[in-house]
C-alpha cells in the first residue's frame, strides 16, 4: 500500500478535533477527499506534508510505503504538492522553475537540462525554457507547476483544489493531463476538492470528511 493514515486526528488549542480519527489507505492512483468548507480537508494535507502550524497537535500515524513519516521534517518526506495557484517563482524562467524541482538524484548539467527539456515536451510546451512565467496562460502555468512537482520524483502527491481557478474547458483538460501523469508514475495521490466532476474523473475512492 502507498500512503496510509492510522487514527489521524488534528486539533488546535481550545478547540475539539477537526474531524474524527481518520484511518485511510491511499493506493497508487487518485483518492479524493470531499466535505464542506472548514471541516479540515486542507489541514489534513498540511499534516501529511509536514507543514502544520506549530500550535496544531497531531495524533496518529502517517506511513509512506511502510516508512513512518509522522514526525519527519517536510523536506524529507518525498511528498509533492499541487495547489490552486501555480506558485511559480516569478524571478526564474520556466526552465529554471522546473530545474528547481529536480530530484537530487538527477546529477550533472547535461542530465538536468535533458530532464527539463523532456518535462516541457511532456507538458506540451516545447521550446519554452527561457520564457518568463508571467507570459504563460493559466493552463500553461498549471502544467509547469505539475511537471515541477513530478520532477522531484515524489513518492506521493497531494492536490489541494488544483483546478478550482481554471475555466470549465481548461479544467477538464488539466484534469485529464494531471491524472494521466499521476497514473503513468503509479504513485498515490490524495486530492481535496469541492467539485464532484473532479472526483468522477479521478475514478478512485472518495472520502467525505
Amino acid at each position: 500500500m502507498g500512503l496510509t493514515l492510522t487514527a489521524l486526528s488534528i486539533h488546535f488549542p481550545g478547540q475539539p478535533p477537526l474531524f474524527a480519527p481518520l484511518s485511510l489507505s491511499v493506493p497508487p492512483g487518485i483518492t479524493t477527499v470531499m466535505g464542506p468548507s472548514g471541516v479540515g480537508k486542507s489541514t489534513l494535507l498540511d499534516a501529511i506534508a509536514g507543514s502544520l502550524p506549530p500550535e496544531a497537535t497531531l495524533s496518529g500515524q502517517i506511513t509512506l510505503y511502510g516508512d513512518d513519516i509522522t514526525t519527519r521534517p517536510a523536506h524529507t518526506r518525498q511528498i509533492g504538492l499541487l495547489f490552486q495557484d501555480a506558485l511559480l517563482f516569478p524571478h526564474l524562467s520556466v526552465g529554471d522553475n522546473l530545474a528547481f524541482g529536480l530530484s537530487p538524484r538527477t546529477r550533472g548539467r547535461t542530465a538536468r537540462r535533458k530532464a527539463v527539456t523532456e518535462a516541457l515536451e511532456h507538458a506540451g510546451l516545447p521550446d519554452m525554457e527561457a520564457r518568463d512565467p508571467a507570459t504563460l496562460s493559466g493552463g500553461q502555468r498549471a502544467r509547469v507547476a505539475l511537471m515541477r512537482s513530478l520532477l522531484a520524483e515524489p513518492r506521493a502527491l497531494l492536490l489541494d483544489e488544483p483546478f478550482a481557478k481554471l475555466d470549465t474547458a481548461l479544467r477538464a483538460e488539466m484534469r485529464a493531463f494531471t491524472f494521466a501523469h499521476i497514473r503513468a508514475r503509479n504513485i498515490p495521490a490524495l486530492m481535496v476538492t469541492h467539485d464532484a466532476e473532479d472526483a468522477e474523473a479521478a475514478a478512485g475512492p472518495v472520502i467525505t470528511l
